[in-house]
């Protein structure tokens, strides 16, 4: 099983233990018809098409011919120089891939840019936060979404998690950076090349038969409603659980945080008609596209698993350990999804997580004074803090390329 063990595909529920273990992958849950309304949208309306079978068609045919004609290293090389929003694209790009990227780095004509300075500054106050929700509790429900896990398996990316880890994170922090969609800020370069390595992955991975053989029928990977599905575990979810938490939040901060990822989205390639206008318009979406297709695969399971040891490695030199660790991410995305994610249990550090969290948020809002805070909160926070600084660091190590072959078989 590679590294995967027969207790840990056991932990992931009865039917993925049962067909886990005959190598067989269990199906995603049924997907319910696409009833959201593009009224909600940015665009305020649209075609109505179901985004499932919506891709990205200028830049996977871009894409498709970089990859055929062999450009790949030439690309990634010169891309590697491309570093700030107002920087001018590299000389030397393919005529094709140029005038895409020029197109694809213009911000949409909706865009605030004092909403994407206040959402900076939100950004900024409430890092502790975000950072940790995207990162862990982003990270952990992309594991149990089975299309994602799998499309994340089978690709390049896949055979290199910590390097996956690296290049995820690096955009997350140009989002999350205070200068984002600043001339010196990185966000329109990372999410541009993330754009591309979209449509890479849709170029190569029905090539794969690991992918082929698990894919639930989709034909080509990456669909529209993949990336809303994976925009909710990000700005949607994160959202929801501060507000859980009686993380005080203004309207204007809300509002701001929503747009930044309205326009990161624009960036991405997810259609305008897609992208929701309003806070309800998200949770309305989420639970059409994101509630429905959660769900446990062997792939799912094996990549949570390497995500949660390498966040237990990078803490460890504050004497945390695995324990605290599985406890921190059943707290942040529940129990069935982390039993889907085959995340074991920790009675005791489960317990104390529910227990000293909403205290430690409360004192970081200035809302009970330091005594009453229990002392073993400090281990906890120290466990996000050490995550973040992981996080982070990440974002700065690597740069985010185009591959050109899928995970070595």
């Amino acid at each position: 099983m590679d590294e995967l063990s027969r207790r840990k595909m056991l932990l992931a529920g009865g039917t993925l233990g049962a067909l886990g273990l005959l190598g067989v992958a269990s199906p995603a849950r049924a997907q319910t018809a696409w009833t959201w309304a593009s009224g909600g949208s940015v665009a305020g309306a649209g075609t109505g098409s179901d985004p499932n079978g919506v891709w990205d068609d200028e830049a996977d045919r871009v894409l498709s011919a970089v990859i055929e004609r062999g450009d790949v290293p030439k690309v990634n090389e010169l891309l590697r120089t491309w570093t700030r929003n107002d920087q001018p694209l590299p000389g030397g790009l393919p005529q094709d891939l140029r005038q895409f990227m020029e197109k694809a780095r213009q911000l949409p004509s909706w865009a605030d840019q004092n909403k994407l300075d206040r959402a900076a500054q939100f950004n900024e106050t409430r890092g502790f936060y975000l950072n940790v929700l995207n990162g862990i509790g982003g990270g952990m429900l992309s594991t149990a979404i089975p299309r994602e896990a799998r499309a994340v398996y089978y690709s390049k990316g896949g055979a290199d998690m910590e390097d996956r880890v690296a290049k995820t994170s690096k955009l997350g922090f140009a989002v999350g950076d205070l200068n984002a969609y600043q001339p010196d800020g990185s966000v329109v370069v990372e999410a541009v090349k993330t754009r591309l390595v979209h449509a890479a992955v849709r170029h190569l991975l029905p090539k794969s038969p690991g992918w082929s053989g698990t894919s639930g029928g989709q034909k080509i990977p990456i669909s529209q409603a993949d990336m809303l599905v994976t925009w909710h575990t990000l700005p949607t979810f994160a959202m929801r659980k501060m507000l859980e938490w009686d993380v005080p939040i203004s309207s204007a901060d809300s509002a701001a945080y929503l747009h930044l990822w309205q326009v990161t989205a624009h960036l991405l390639g997810i259609r305008d008609e897609y992208i929701p206008a309003t806070w309800d318009a998200a949770n309305a979406q989420s639970k059409q596209l994101l509630d429905p297709v959660l769900g446990p695969t062997p792939e799912g399971v094996k990549l949570t698993d390497i995500l949660l040891r390498q966040l237990a490695e990078q803490t460890s030199p504050g004497g945390l350990d695995r324990p605290l660790v599985n406890a921190f991410a059943r707290y942040l995305v529940g129990d069935q999804v982390a039993d889907w994610d085959g995340i074991p249990r920790a009675p005791f550090w489960e317990t104390a997580v529910r227990t000293v969290w909403p205290k430690l948020v409360a004192y970081r809002e200035g809302l009970i004074k330091l005594p009453l805070v229990p002392q073993i909160a400090w281990t906890i926070d120290e466990a996000a803090r050490q995550y973040i600084l992981f996080y982070l660091s990440k974002g700065r190590e690597v740069h985010i390329e185009i591959p050109d072959t899928n995970r070595p078989a």
